[in-house]
Parts: structure tokens; C-alpha cells; sequence
């Protein structure tokens, strides 16, 4: 709270673009109690349905990454006091062994998916509206192909679209490492586990995040209309 001004969600339309599961759906829940009109878009219609059912939100089901469907999408249901986006997966490898077709698919998911998501959402902003995307933490130069050079391409858009949007708008991310989410589902528990163990071993604070923690840095940054062009990074210290 700033003295005289408390910073509030309370009747924002709040749209999350992969709101259905891990880091979106815990978002879209903490935004519906703290009184936003929330709006979420996922792929899998069972998953839609179930926010649907479970926490009466509003849910649909497409290809955020087809440009029709998207624009599609906001011509339906207007305009948005806040976007936020969980596009792009996972990639590990280096540079010589990766296929260039994996790591352009991975590039493409991440950067390319994002920055037209942005070109599209940034016409359907209400006044002092924001964009937030979602970068990564935790990579290293020796694996740093596909996804992890994708989270530095959002790192850099974020900061150049903060200044194209400003003043009326702004964008930020948000940057976790590595979190047991809906991502990793086609894990075994055994593989999770040992996944688990390998990323709290690099964290300063020794062990991986709450799903709950990561999330509430995009409600931060939705309720401080004095941030921009920042990537808020909620990864324990992994760089470090």
C-alpha cells in the first residue's frame, strides 16, 4: 500500500493465456479473490471445464499461437485491464547436438508466439493496462539452446515494448526456475523427484518453489502501475 492509494485487482478483466494448470491457474484463482473479472485460454477442454466447474472461472479452449483464433478471441470478449501470457515449453541441450529443427520450434514457441500475442493484445488494453510474459532463470551458455535463448529474446521485448507502450500501457515478465508444474506431467514421480533434488542443489535457498510464489509476483506486477519493462525474476537466487 502507497499512502493515500491502495493498489487493487478489484473489477480488472484479468486474461491468462495458458490459465489452466501449474503457475496460470494459480494466478487466475488469486486474481478471481482479489475481485478481478478473470478470463482464461488454454488448449486441453478438460482442463478448461474443470476451472470452469471448480472455481467458475471463464474458460476457452484454442491455439493462442494461431494469429486468427487470437484476434478471433478479442473481438469476442473485448478489451483487457491485464494479459498475461504462459506460452512456450521447455528445452535442454547445447548448441552442436541439437537438431536446429528443435531448437527453432523451441525459439519459436517462446519468442515469436510472444511477440505476436503482444502485437495483438497491446490494441486490446484498457488504459493503464499490462502485458506480462513469462521468461525463465537458471540457464547456462553450455545448454542454452531452444527455450533458454527464447527467455532471453522476452527478457529484451519486454524492455523494448515497455517503451513502445508507454505511457498509457506497460509490459513485464515474470522469471521462475524450474518448477514442479503441469509442464513436467509426462514425468514419472520417480524422475520428478530426482529432477526435484538436482535444481534445489543450485538454489541458494536450497529448494524449488511454491507454486503460490511465483504466481503472486504476477498479481505484483498487475497491481503496481510504477513497473515497466522489468523481469521480476522468482528463482530462489539460481543465478546467483
Amino acid at each position: 500500500m502507497i499512502e493515500g492509494i491502495i493498489m487493487t485487482l478489484e473489477n480488472d478483466k484479468v486474461l491468462i493465456i495458458g490459465g489452466t494448470s501449474g503457475f496460470g491457474k494459480e494466478i487466475a484463482i488469486m486474481a478471481q479473490h482479489k475481485d478481478a473479472d478473470v478470463y482464461v485460454i488454454g488448449r486441453d477442454q478438460d482442463r478448461v471445464n474443470e476451472l470452469r466447474y471448480e472455481e467458475n472461472i471463464q474458460g476457452s479452449s484454442l491455439d493462442a499461437q494461431d494469429k486468427d483464433q487470437l484476434n478471433h478471441y478479442f473481438k469476442k470478449y473485448g478489451s483487457f485491464d491485464h494479459v498475461i501470457s504462459m506460452l512456450g515449453g521447455a528445452m535442454a541441450g547445447g548448441f552442436l547436438n541439437s537438431p536446429v529443427e528443435e531448437i527453432r520450434e523451441a525459439f519459436d514457441a517462446k519468442f515469436f508466439a510472444n511477440l505476436q500475442l503482444a502485437q495483438i493484445a497491446s490494441k486490446h488494453l484498457n488504459k493503464n493496462g499490462s502485458i506480462i510474459l513469462t521468461s525463465g532463470s537458471g540457464g547456462h551458455p553450455y545448454d542454452a539452446s531452444g527455450a533458454i535463448i527464447g527467455n532471453q529474446a522476452i527478457n529484451t521485448m519486454v524492455a523494448g515494448l515497455a517503451v513502445e507502450m508507454a505511457p498509457d500501457f506497460r509490459a513485464n515478465a515474470v522469471s521462475p526456475t524450474w518448477t514442479p508444474t503441469g509442464l513436467w506431467r509426462d514425468m514419472n514421480s520417480k524422475q520428478l523427484a530426482k529432477q526435484t533434488v538436482d535444481v534445489e542443489e543450485n538454489v541458494p535457498l536450497g529448494r524449488v518453489a511454491k507454486i503460490e510464489e511465483v504466481a503472486s509476483a504476477y498479481i505484483y506486477l498487475m497491481e503496481n502501475d510504477f513497473i515497466t519493462g522489468q523481469v521480476l525474476k522468482v528463482d530462489g537466487g539460481v543465478d546467483l
